[in-house]
């Protein structure tokens, strides 16, 4: 597996996705602590990746499903199989009497042999204990099973890592329910052949939607889900552009005070991304706040350019059209399409989701108007003026006058998860 990406328009060649499964579930027992946006319809969302594998596998890429090249690779190599059941053994715990612990946990340990990989990779996922409980006097033992924050956020599969210019760089979640994810994904990319530039260790975190490769430069975010310690390393080891654009998480200039929201800019694939050479897609008032470093290549390293301007100016210094989004499209996933080639994008249908983007920010706004009130009259009047023109992310005109072409997927379910087609795809290589 062949592992490098020079630029988001670069025809895409192979991608790694994870079709959701019953760890979704879990997540929906309680979307806020599990980072989604809002509830949704577990069956729908499943039936639309679906679709997206369907659009993926119609640009002629490789598509790979994550559990699927998992267990492949362990029927390969038993001894990666062996590896990942000693991991496995670490995570499942058993509590109860003495007796029971020791017995069950013995029992466990001897059958590690015979457990196949696809339970294997559940028990990674799911992350499950048992607690033995005996009833009254009758000896019988009840196995109450619980899981340790099951990885349900692990069909985003661009936040734990991203493909650079010199490979992989494994990111390092900034949230703890999402730590253990890029430890799997990692080692099965790692096994899979991709070539691992870099791991980026505590106290630094990176995450792949923070990073957009752009040809001579590249885009790496700086906020609430990238840190200054996780940029370093990926400055020092993560990349080889001749330049780097750091780019500083933007407050919404509509909500009070100076901090960002990460649930409306969670990272910088969320108000900004490219469909094209010279073709960049993004939410104009967060680009105005969008402050920028820029740090050229030398030969001890990366050094700082002075200046600081912001995104906007930042991408048309650098010769691009920039397509303005509505702040409400941008909430509803219009900049979080995945390019799969030079100005053809695969895109969140916004009119289908921006009914439910609008409910959720009415209940947001009802709880902390002070915080979000004013956001919600902007994204009503947004709307209005939208239907009325019947022009909806991604019919757009400057995208026709552009040349680029969109394939619009109905994604109004799976997008509660808060990610669109750019956040369920691992691009391991373009060409």
């Amino acid at each position: 597996m062949d592992s490098a990406v020079m630029a988001e328009w670069d025809t895409l060649q192979e991608v790694v996705v994870h079709r959701p499964g019953i760890e979704m579930f879990f997540g929906l027992m309680e979307p806020s602590s599990f980072l989604y946006e809002r509830a949704f319809s577990m069956d729908e969302a499943v039936h639309e990746h679906r679709e997206l594998e369907h659009a993926l596998e119609e640009t002629g890429a490789k598509v790979h499903r994550l559990k699927h090249l998992a267990v492949t690779l362990a029927r390969r190599n038993p001894g990666l199989l062996d590896v990942a059941r000693r991991y496995a053994a670490g995570i499942v715990r058993y509590r109860g009497p003495k007796a029971d612990v020791e017995r069950a946990r013995a029992s466990f340990r001897k059958s590690l042999g015979d457990l196949d990989a696809e339970t294997v990779f559940n028990i990674l996922v799911l992350r499950p204990s048992v607690t033995l409980d005996h009833a009254g006097r009758s000896g019988t033992v009840f196995p109450r099973v619980t899981l340790d924050v099951p990885l349900a956020n692990l069909l985003f599969m661009r936040d734990q890592q991203a493909v650079s210019d010199v490979g992989v760089v494994v990111g390092r979640m900034s949230k703890p329910q999402r730590r253990m994810e890029p430890v799997i994904t990692g080692a099965i990319l790692e096994m899979a052949g991709a070539k691992v530039a870099h791991r980026v260790r505590a106290p630094g975190t990176f995450e792949g939607g923070d990073f957009i490769p752009a040809g001579g430069f590249a885009m790496v975010g700086l906020g609430d889900r990238t840190n200054r310690a996780g940029v370093d390393q990926v400055l020092r080891s993560g990349v080889g552009f001749d330049e780097v654009a750091v780019v500083h998480q933007p407050a919404h200039p509509l909500i009070p005070g100076d901090d960002a929201d990460p649930m409306v800019d969670m990272h910088l694939d969320t108000y900004l991304n490219l469909a094209g050479e010279g073709v960049a897609v993004g939410c104009v008032p967060l680009l105005r706040r969008a402050k920028v470093e820029v740090y050229r290549r030398t030969a001890g390293g990366y050094a700082r350019r002075s200046g600081n301007p912001h995104l906007l100016e930042y991408l048309e210094g650098k010769g691009f059209e920039v397509v303005p989004i509505a702040t409400v499209e941008q909430m509803c996933y219009a900049s979080n399409f995945l390019c799969v080639r030079d100005r053809k994008i695969l895109a969140v249908d916004v009119e289908e989701v921006s009914g439910k983007v609008v409910k959720n920010l009415e209940a947001e706004a009802r709880a902390n108007p002070h915080r979000y009130m004013a956001l919600l009259a902007e994204a009503k009047r947004e709307l209005a003026q939208l239907r009325e023109a019947g022009r909806f992310f991604p019919h757009k005109k400057e995208l026709h006058d552009l040349g680029v072409e969109a394939t619009p997927l109905r994604l109004q379910e799976i997008t509660g998860g808060y990610g669109g087609a750019h956040c369920m795809t691992c691009v391991v290589r373009r060409g």
